[in-house]
Order: structure tokens, then sequence, then C-alpha cells
């Protein structure tokens, strides 16, 4: 018997380029564009009007989708994220003295 391994183990997913998140992103984005034509066409919008927000939309999603992958790669997103808690610089304003002053420690009975 031939058993074949699996030798996608320990990889990330990828899609015709697209890794991780970026998966997430375009799929998500993809059905909320054709809900969002589904809406307008049931409220009676022009079936014209409906095709060509979709398809500019749906154009769009694939665009930004594959240009932030190819901007910021397959962790791109979670660092920009990670950076954006940490503070820009820490402000001091207490005296220097005050942080080199010491103070015994009291007994408590």
């Amino acid at each position: 018997m031939n058993y074949h391994i699996n030798k996608g183990i320990g990889r990330t997913v990828e899609f015709r380029g697209l890794k991780a998140q970026y998966l997430f992103i375009f799929a998500g984005g993809l059905l909320g564009t054709l809900i969002f034509v589904m809406v307008l066409y049931m409220a009676g919008v022009n079936s014209y009007i409906c095709l060509f927000l979709g398809a500019g939309g749906a154009s769009l999603i694939v665009w930004q989708t594959f240009s932030l992958n190819r901007k910021y790669g397959e962790h791109g997103l979670m660092k920009i994220a990670a950076n954006k808690r940490h503070p820009r610089y820490i402000i001091c304003r207490k005296p220097v003295h005050r942080y080199l002053k010491f103070t015994p420690k009291q007994n408590t009975v």
C-alpha cells in the first residue's frame, strides 16, 4: 500500500497567492458585496445599477486584498495592529529626584 504524506503541515493556507488573514478579508468582502447587491435588487433598484455596483465592489475588494497581501505580507496586518497598541513615546513629567529618592519600609505590626 502506498500512503501519501501531507507535506503542507505547518504551512499557512494559501489560495492563488493570498495568505492567512487576507483569505478571510477576501471571502468576507465578496460575501458582503453579494448580500449588498441582493438587498438592492430586492428593494427594486434597477438591475444594471445592481450589476455595476456588484462588479465594481467585487473588483475593488479583489484589488485591495491583493495589494495588502503584496504590501504587508503574511503577518503584516497583525504587526500593524500590534504596533497601534503601543505608545509612540512615554511621557515622564516627574522630576528625576523623585525616582532616586529612597523611602524605607515601615514596619506594620
